[in-house]
């Protein structure tokens, strides 16, 4: 719970107290390489923060699926539009490797601002990092070609080239698995 604490406190700038007040709402939880955490067309009634391990974030979308993205540590995840209107939920969530997260159900979320004074605040705050971030992810596939959205992401997360398959990061960067084949051949050579 220690990593969870130290993430709330530096991330949002909260008090230790805080911290560990909003961490206590939070329940250990293991997934098994392959094990689902959210699945699509289900309600989406929890939040988790992934202590170690990777999760693929996709839906099926025809006879294929989209990778929206590979959920690294020190990051929290819901299906948000299941997770606060109620809708069913859309992604699939399933571990690539075995991981640890912490995981907050919904009901004990909403009592979070009771418990925590300034918890508006700093879920104003979590939900502007998720946005902007998001953001970038949409101005970088519109502006940005398929060698330098391969060059990005090999110099931000450049384990993940070893750890998760191609087919994976190909579709999460908007491109066939021949094309990200190709590139890393050309990137790494």
């Amino acid at each position: 719970m220690e990593q969870l604490e130290v993430f709330i406190q530096s991330s949002f700038q909260t008090e230790a107290t805080e911290a560990q007040t909003i961490s206590s709402f939070f329940q250990p939880r293991t997934l098994k390489k392959g094990e689902f955490l959210f699945r699509a067309g289900r309600p989406c009634n929890a939040m988790a923060f992934l202590a170690a391990g990777l999760i693929r974030i996709y839906l099926e979308a025809g006879d294929k699926e989209v990778t929206q993205w590979i959920l690294t540590k020190d990051y929290f995840t819901t299906d948000l539009s299941s997770f606060v209107m109620g809708k069913p939920g859309r992604w699939n969530m399933q571990a690539i490797e075995d991981a640890e997260i912490w995981v907050i159900q919904k009901e004990d979320y909403q009592k979070l601002a009771a418990a925590v004074p300034r918890w508006i605040e700093f879920e104003r705050m979590l939900l502007i990092h998720c946005f902007v971030y998001m953001e970038e992810r949409v101005f970088n596939l519109l502006s940005m070609s398929a060698e330098e959205r391969f060059q990005q992401l090999f110099i931000q997360q450049p384990d993940l080239f070893n750890k998760v398959p191609l087919q994976y990061l190909a579709s999460m960067m908007g491109m066939t698995p021949e094309t990200l084949s190709r590139l890393r051949k050309k990137m790494l050579t």
